[in-house]
């Protein structure tokens, strides 16, 4: 396998690490995020399920494309599941249809070999 597919690899991961942590942190102890108005918060939620989208597609899992989505925006709905249990964070139906737009755009460009 080349590098460059490992390395890859290893920023999605990485990122998915990353971005569920940040997801059950109380969002008082990140001020710069709890600082955000509602519509920054989604272009937030757009841009980061866009990123980790691609990131799992141009990884070259040995799996559909579709199940890569499937399993980006079902990470998505764990976190928001987490959150209506989340004692300082909240379940948001805007928040799974920005991530659902962010991995659609993902998925389109991909298809079209834009990125």
């Amino acid at each position: 396998m080349p590098k460059s597919i490992i390395a890859i690899r290893s920023i999605f991961i990485i990122s998915i690490i990353i971005i569920f942590y940040l997801s059950l942190l109380p969002s008082f102890e990140i001020p710069l995020f709890a600082s955000f108005s509602f519509a920054v918060d989604k272009v937030i939620h757009f841009f980061l399920f866009f990123y980790i989208s691609l990131l799992g597609l141009v990884s070259k899992f040995k799996c559909s494309s579709r199940t890569i989505l499937i399993c980006v925006f079902s990470f998505g709905l764990l976190i928001e599941i987490i959150h209506f249990y989340h004692p300082y964070r909240f379940f948001e139906i805007a928040d799974l249809i920005a991530n659902l737009f962010g991995i659609l755009l993902a998925s389109f460009l991909f298809k079209k070999k834009i990125i």
